[in-house]
């Protein structure tokens, strides 16, 4: 029983000394060496924000600043998130934890262009995993991988809620539905020469419409108000 105990006792000393050592860029270290201001129009827009809320609701602003922050810098510098903090006078390690929570905020750098295969259920029944393999054949990369020139980062995410425009790729902020191997290859050879396609479906429908045409709503829609004039004038009897 005593042996048991002691090896329970010795235990987080064993944890800890076989931790492999951090990254070099780690949130503890070299980020905190990287300085941040929001440029003069983006703080102009951070002051419009804050007018949205009131005095004492400021705090609700952390999520939008924390946002134009990243879009400012390309990613999330502990620094950034300090700027932040500031701004709206909330603890340092609060906004720290809004920021690593959510997966719209990136804590390390990624590519110029953050690919995102949607592998939700209807997405892969559609084909997602080949949408995938193509991303990976064409930029010679895997998953969670950024290429050594910082251009592209492949990723997958569930889910789009595009479901009816399966499968789907999302690309920074626009998405691409309706895929198929030689649609991919398009998108893929357009954001290497740096042009960025028209976001959208990419089997000729405008919308989530059926592909053989819209099967409702066929004819224009009746004016607001239509019959309203109607309701107050006597019934005729039968």
């Amino acid at each position: 029983m005593y042996g048991i105990v002691k090896g329970l006792l010795q235990l987080p000393g064993r944890v800890l000394l076989k931790q492999p050592a951090r990254w070099k860029l780690d949130t503890t270290n070299m980020y905190d060496k990287l300085k941040f201001e929001f440029t003069e129009q983006n703080l102009c827009r951070a002051k419009e924000m804050l007018t949205n809320y009131g005095e004492k609701e400021q705090r609700g602003a952390l999520l939008p600043l924390l946002d134009l922050a990243q879009r400012q810098y390309g990613w999330l510098p502990i620094t950034a998130i300090k700027a932040v903090a500031d701004m709206l006078k909330v603890d340092h390690f609060e906004a720290f934890e809004v920021a690593s929570f959510y997966t719209m905020f990136r804590m390390r750098p990624e590519g110029k262009f953050r690919l995102m295969v949607c592998t939700s259920t209807p997405c892969f029944l559609r084909g997602s995993d080949v949408v995938l393999n193509t991303c990976k054949e064409v930029l010679n990369l895997n998953e969670n991988e950024t290429s050594s020139d910082m251009q592209f980062t492949l990723r997958t995410v569930c889910c789009y809620g595009a479901c009816a425009n399966a499968p789907v790729l999302g690309v920074n902020d626009d998405i691409y539905e309706d895929l198929t191997v030689p649609a991919v290859e398009d998108i893929l050879s357009c954001l290497k020469n740096d042009v960025i396609p028209p976001a959208g479906p990419r089997a000729g429908r405008f919308c989530s419409e059926p592909v053989s045409g819209p099967t409702t709503l066929l004819c224009p829609p009746t004016p607001p108000g239509y019959c309203m004039q109607e309701l107050c004038k006597p019934k005729k009897k039968c």
